[in-house]
């Protein structure tokens, strides 16, 4: 997917983003928020488009938005401000293949349902784990093309018109796990049916 087709794609879909795609993920979202505030620290949340995720984040959390659709950032910022969430340090509009941060700035990385969306993901990938501090972990929900069955016959047919959609339907998941800093800690589907999958990554070396 080109990054221009990235960014008319989801000025088209941020109005209704909340009450369509967003409430089909909700139970990803609030699976990585849940397992990311069983943790401490700064937080990175790469795709983070409308802020759906941000009013459930504990309060001692530092967490950093980023998103390359402006129009869907700008509803992130409403939300802060409409709900004065103080633990969102920042938002930020950046594309996530070159991210504006140093190396190990933060203790989490999220990324949900934003890496079959995303260009050139492992590069993205690549700039998570150079941004991730030692022994800190990325957690992940996405969907993954399945290998086999009627659902990943159509997800194969569909896959041409990803720049229309907005995501890749037949995106693989050893796509994220190239890095070899990063290690599978948990991975396990999701509801409804499994369709998403969970996944955390802990990159090498010891907390800080």
């Amino acid at each position: 997917m080109e990054i221009e087709a990235v960014q008319t794609s989801y000025a088209r879909w941020a109005p209704v983003y909340d009450r369509t795609f967003g409430a089909i993920t909700n139970v990803g979202r609030r699976r990585a928020v849940r397992y990311i505030n069983g943790l401490h620290g700064t937080v990175l949340e790469v795709g983070v488009g409308t802020g759906l995720s941000l009013p459930h984040y504990k309060s001692d959390l530092q967490v950093t938005g980023i998103d390359f659709s402006t129009d869907m950032l700008a509803k992130a910022q409403a939300k802060v401000q409409q709900l004065n969430l103080q633990h969102v340090a920042e938002l930020r509009q950046m594309d996530a293949r070159v991210l504006d941060f140093s190396d190990a700035s933060f203790d989490t990385v999220a990324a949900m349902h934003v890496l079959s969306v995303v260009p050139e993901p492992e590069n993205v990938m690549a700039e998570i784990a150079r941004v991730l501090k030692p022994g800190g972990r990325v957690v992940i929900t996405n969907h993954f093309v399945r290998k086999r069955g009627f659902l990943a016959f159509l997800e194969r047919i569909s896959a041409p018109f990803a720049n229309v959609l907005g995501w890749h339907s037949d995106f693989e998941l050893e796509t994220i796990l190239q890095e070899s800093s990063l290690a599978v800690e948990e991975q396990g589907p999701l509801p409804p049916l499994g369709m998403m999958t969970f996944i955390v990554l802990q990159k090498a070396g010891a907390v800080d």
